[in-house]
């Protein structure tokens, strides 16, 4: 594990609203704990910096592991993931009640790589939009650069 120093850990933290950067799950509403996730990974020279670093559910991120990007499920190129210190989130994709609908290729890449859809978290946003609890009113609209 990479020793990211405590400052950086509270900025990425409450830059992101205490919500999954990818999913937009709140932080309190996860049974476990939440990772700093670093977006472009050590493997591939990715700095362990505040504009790489982002807070991610432990599903996303156990998804995500080092990938970087995909093959886009439509066009089957090569596709870099959504970046959440350089994109918006609403740019890339759009929420339908439970299912988060991808509206790039980026949003294809991430939503297939990260199984943002799989029927086990479709079920637990499902329960969480009944408790008024998903999407967190907490969550950034935008999710770019510090």
């Amino acid at each position: 594990m990479t020793y990211i120093p405590a400052e950086i850990r509270r900025l990425v933290i409450s830059r992101s609203g205490e919500c999954c950067e990818y999913c937009r799950i709140s932080r309190e509403d996860h049974v476990l704990p939440f990772e700093i996730d670093h977006i472009t990974s050590q493997k591939h020279g990715g700095p362990s910096t505040a504009e790489n670093l982002c807070l991610s559910c432990w599903d996303c991120n156990n998804a995500k592991g080092s990938d970087i990007a995909g093959a886009d499920p439509v066009t089957k190129k090569a596709t870099l993931l959504f970046h959440p210190r350089q994109q918006r989130w609403n740019d890339h994709f759009q929420l339908k009640e439970a299912v988060i609908v991808p509206l790039t290729p980026e949003g294809r890449v991430t939503l297939f790589v990260l199984q943002l859809n799989h029927p086990d978290r479709l079920i637990e946003r499902e329960m969480l939009i009944a408790l008024s609890r998903y999407p967190s009113e907490r969550f950034p609209e935008s999710s770019t650069s510090d």
